[in-house]
């Protein structure tokens, strides 16, 4: 990832209105509401890609967060419209990396980028090769 933004051109969004249960005493987003919001760009991101995540924890596989990093720049605030962008960074059989861009919907302003690194498990824990067809459907988004 760049300073903030995202290596790949090929990238899901989705627009979303900051709630004022997101925000703390001092009238910004919680910073670990950034984290929540990177779960949904994840999902939406499965989505786009031909697969709904709920699909792989019924076959008894997760994708566990092992590593995630956020970097704050710019605060969101209540009442604001903000867009998050997922891209997929890295794909091994048992590993896969997104990237995240959380922009001022409109402006391009950059309030946050981060970074999560997930392992594929079993229902046991065991460390396991993500199935097909989702592996294919993950890889639809790695810059060629």
């Amino acid at each position: 990832m760049g300073q903030l933004g995202l290596e790949s051109s090929d990238y899901v969004e989705f627009d979303l209105r900051v709630r004022y249960a997101e925000t703390d005493r001092m009238g910004v987003v919680y910073y670990a509401n950034y984290l929540v919001w990177f779960e949904m760009g994840r999902s939406e991101y499965c989505r786009q890609r031909g697969f709904n995540y709920l699909e792989l924890e019924e076959l008894g596989y997760r994708l566990v967060v092992a590593e995630a990093y956020c970097k704050y720049r710019q605060p969101a605030r209540y009442d604001d419209l903000i867009t998050v962008r997922t891209s997929l960074d890295f794909l091994k059989r048992r590993l896969v990396d997104f990237s995240y861009l959380v922009l001022r919907k409109g402006t391009e302003e950059a309030l946050v980028g981060g970074k999560t690194k997930h392992l594929c498990v079993d229902a046991e824990g065991v460390a396991r090769t993500i199935p097909e067809p989702y592996f294919t459907y993950l890889s639809r988004g790695l810059p060629p």
